[in-house]
């Protein structure tokens, strides 16, 4: 069974945890498949991403049975070559990034999840920072991102005392997007990501560019950034074809050019 299913569909990549008999659990062939997968959704025929688990998980983070292999390379190897890497793809990566949550995301898993842009969760899912269970801190951009999403003290708790919180708590908290009923989930996570898909992807990329230029500069520098961003966005096809769609009172055909 591959650790990992990649498949495009028109213009959307999925990417499917597969390793439903350890709740998705990252070892160092799935997070070696999943680099390489990001890897190929920069092709420029994908316009949108989605990332899911396969069974009941999304992903239970790091099987922790690798770490009592003879061989274990050492946390910091795990961290510098698979988890930071996936970080900064996904960061980087100049299209929308969807977290389907279709069940526990736990450790890694949970925080590969709030990484994404857009996160939502069936109603079953939960989010838990496994990580003081056995002694670790949050790593996979887990201290970045949740303060981020839920405020410091929020964070700290979480963290700290490693509580499992329902999908509905997530999304009343701010850490996600919408939560969907279950037998509804599938399909509409997919038509969110198809939506995406069919955007104006290069103003995408620049809205996503802005949000990650925002955390590090001041207003006025932030400012400067949205000029030249709004400069470039204003320069694609897409933004020609938004504006002639309004006048002609029609819906626009974006082609993310």
């Amino acid at each position: 069974m591959p650790a990992l299913i990649f498949e495009t569909r028109e213009q959307v990549a999925f990417i499917t945890l597969n390793r439903p008999d350890k709740l998705n659990a990252f070892n160092h062939k799935m997070t070696e498949h999943l680099q390489a997968a990001l890897d190929d959704c920069a092709a420029p025929h994908i316009r949108a991403v989605m990332i899911t688990g396969a069974g009941k998980a999304f992903s239970a983070g790091q099987d922790l049975a690798e770490l009592t292999d003879p061989n274990f390379p050492g946390m910091n190897h795990i961290l510098s070559e698979r988890y930071n890497p996936l970080v900064s793809k996904i960061r980087r990566l100049s299209k929308p990034v969807v977290a389907a949550v279709n069940g526990v995301a736990a450790g890694a898993g949970a925080n590969l999840a709030l990484c994404c842009d857009i996160i939502v969760a069936a109603t079953s899912a939960s989010f838990i920072q496994s990580f003081s269970q056995i002694g670790l801190i949050p790593d996979t951009g887990g201290t970045f991102f949740l303060p981020r999403l839920v405020g410091w003290q929020k964070a700290s708790a979480l963290m700290m005392l490693g509580e499992k919180i329902s999908a509905e708590d997530a999304e009343r908290f701010g850490m996600i997007y919408k939560v969907f009923d279950d037998a509804s989930f599938s399909e509409n996570a997919i038509a969110l990501t198809n939506r995406l898909a069919q955007m104006p992807t290069k103003g995408l990329a620049y809205i996503k560019q802005a949000l990650r230029w925002s955390i590090s500069h001041t207003m006025d520098e932030q400012l400067q950034n949205e000029d030249k961003l709004q400069q470039r966005a204003a320069a694609t096809n897409d933004f020609k074809e938004g504006v002639a769609a309004f006048l002609e009172k029609r819906s626009p055909v974006f082609k993310g050019e």
